[in-house]
């Protein structure tokens, strides 16, 4: 089996639900329903109620718009981050890279995931104050590896020359920098997105993200954590959707690290 076609097609199926699976599956996903509490799955709730009669597949379709939104959205911006400060410090050097430098030891002191519950705590989380927030907490690694990257590509003589030509210093990092740096960029993209959707797990499992009446994938898993001993469903499912996206982006993000890694080689 080819693993990273698979994990492409995964992650579209997963997409698919949840931004399209509403037109086609017509429930609310708000609904309260007495007389449909905590019922396993059947014909007519494909995946089961949660303990306030609500359909778990209409709310995994509503609590994945949520989960991708963010996973993508702060992915997208630590990564952006991480790549202009990373690039900068690896041109400019000096001074510029001694800054770089003390930001991101700043940045470290902190485990991540306790710099995210201190800063989660001072707002009121929301999907978009979210997005921030993990990025803000996820930018260090991509910065620290295209800094590296860049260095070596700053040692190149034909950088050099350019630099004494007087050439453009955005000319240069658009033209000879950024088609080098690119795959660092979308390997540290991928695992950017498996890991704010974890982040935002744990934190709505903890009661520190998405707030009702919104819902993530987080939120209906913890929601079900006091009753899974008699309706294991209801952490099941979110908990599944979480391992397909995270599992399908691994697996792509190794496989772009092995593409690189023979590019790399074969330049040598």
């Amino acid at each position: 089996m080819n693993f990273p076609k698979f994990s492409i097609f995964m992650l579209l199926i997963v997409f698919i639900f949840s931004f399209l699976g509403s037109f086609f599956y017509g429930v609310d996903a708000y609904i309260l329903d007495s007389e449909s509490i905590l019922l396993a799955p059947s014909m007519q709730n494909l995946l089961g109620t949660d303990r306030l009669g609500r359909d778990i597949l209409a709310r995994l379709m509503e609590g994945g718009k949520v989960s991708l939104t963010i996973g993508v959205g702060s992915a997208l911006i630590a990564s952006i981050v991480g790549l202009i400060l990373g690039s900068m410090a690896g041109y400019f050097r000096g001074a510029v890279d001694k800054g770089f430098i003390v930001l991101v030891d700043l940045f470290l002191t902190f485990p991540t995931f306790f710099l995210l519950l201190a800063l989660v705590s001072y707002v009121n989380a929301s999907a978009w104050v979210l997005i921030v927030i993990i990025s803000i907490t996820g930018w260090m690694t991509t910065a620290r590896l295209i800094r590296s990257e860049s260095f070596k590509i700053t040692s190149q003589p034909y950088i050099k020359i350019l630099n004494i030509a007087n050439v453009s210093k955005l000319k240069i990092l658009f033209k000879y920098y950024a088609p080098i740096l690119a795959p660092i960029y979308f390997v540290s993209f991928t695992f950017g997105v498996g890991g704010a959707i974890l982040a935002e797990s744990a934190l709505s499992f903890l009661g520190l993200g998405i707030v009702a009446p919104q819902m993530s994938w987080g939120t209906i898993l913890s929601g079900g954590k006091d009753v899974v001993e008699i309706a294991w469903w209801v952490s099941f499912f979110p908990g599944l959707m979480i391992f397909l996206v995270t599992f399908s982006l691994i697996n792509i993000s190794n496989y772009l690290q092995q593409l690189t890694n023979k590019k790399q080689i074969q330049n040598s």
